[in-house]
């Protein structure tokens, strides 16, 4: 790999002082970004996005066995909130620009359904269990009793999804055709740049799905630091959902994960801290939504 990099900064006369590392990221001297070859099709992808009238991506200046080769971009500083609005328009950007409609797959429907009625029914095992094993406790541990406080939002969002998934396999199965566009995959502020133009980075995860698993990437990896309830509705002007994905969007949103040990009481109670905050947030979100 060191002589693969050595090979290319030869060829493009770079004698490199110095190497910014980033992940598995290599950025030399703020001219070139190296970022190792995973995905055999990245340039099918870029060609694509291209022909369907969506250039904003750095495309690469090379890609050899080792690397990916992209020029580098100096990222313009904007606050937050302002950055998340700006990729927010640009996913609903890439997905009107990359809609198609094909033939229902109710396999695949039915893979869905059946599978989130296993997850919440798993919950409501699981939950059901830790509650039980909490109520036999002579003094609740400080975790314990963060669960048993909150429990509530668990199961009223458990029962949500189990309410949600019927409703949304009812329509589904009514409808002839399924909307796709072309989903980044891992969508997050990190993989938005502002420079010239808007720039999305990091399509490795790229494929054809519903618009929504973008707006479910974004919403877990920011829903702490960023408020989601205009940034959706700014979406929805600019690509509105169908009634079926909103609902599917919202049922995947609202499942709670299960709480890992994590080995000690203070972890435990930041990450069972976490879920709450989670769980509450994203009903506030749906129910302001629905409003």
């Amino acid at each position: 790999m060191k002589n693969d990099l050595r090979e290319v900064l030869d060829k493009y006369n770079i004698n490199s002082s110095k190497i910014t590392i980033r992940g598995n990221t290599r950025i030399i001297d703020d001219r070139l970004v190296f970022k190792p070859r995973v995905n055999n099709d990245i340039l099918k992808t870029y060609d694509y996005l291209k022909s369907r009238a969506f250039d904003y991506f750095p495309y690469p200046i090379e890609i050899n066995k080792s690397f990916e080769i992209y020029p580098f971009i100096e990222d313009i500083h904007e606050p937050v909130e302002q950055k998340a609005l700006d990729l927010m328009y640009l996913i609903s950007l890439l997905h009107s620009k990359t809609t198609f409609y094909k033939e229902i797959d109710i396999d695949r429907i039915k893979e869905i359904y059946e599978s989130m009625i296993e997850k919440t029914n798993y919950l409501d095992n699981y939950y059901n269990n830790i509650i039980d094993n909490i109520e036999r406790e002579v003094y609740m541990s400080p975790s314990s009793y963060l669960i048993a406080r909150n429990i509530n939002i668990i199961f009223s969002s458990i029962y949500y999804v189990k309410d949600s998934i019927e409703k949304w396999y009812k329509l589904v199965q009514d409808n002839k055709n399924m909307r796709n566009v072309f989903i980044h995959g891992n969508i997050n502020l990190n993989h938005y740049l502002k420079s010239d133009k808007p720039y999305l980075i990091s399509f490795n995860k790229s494929r054809i799905d519903s618009p929504i698993f973008d707006l479910l990437s974004f919403y877990k990896s920011h829903y702490l630091n960023i408020d989601f309830n205009d940034l959706f509705k700014y979406y929805e002007i600019k690509y509105p959902l169908k009634e079926e994905e909103r609902l599917l969007l919202f049922c995947y949103m609202a499942i709670p994960p299960i709480i890992e040990d994590s080995g000690n009481e203070y972890n435990m109670c930041i990450k069972i801290n976490k879920i709450i905050d989670y769980l509450y947030k994203t009903s506030n979100l749906i129910m302001n939504y629905q409003k």
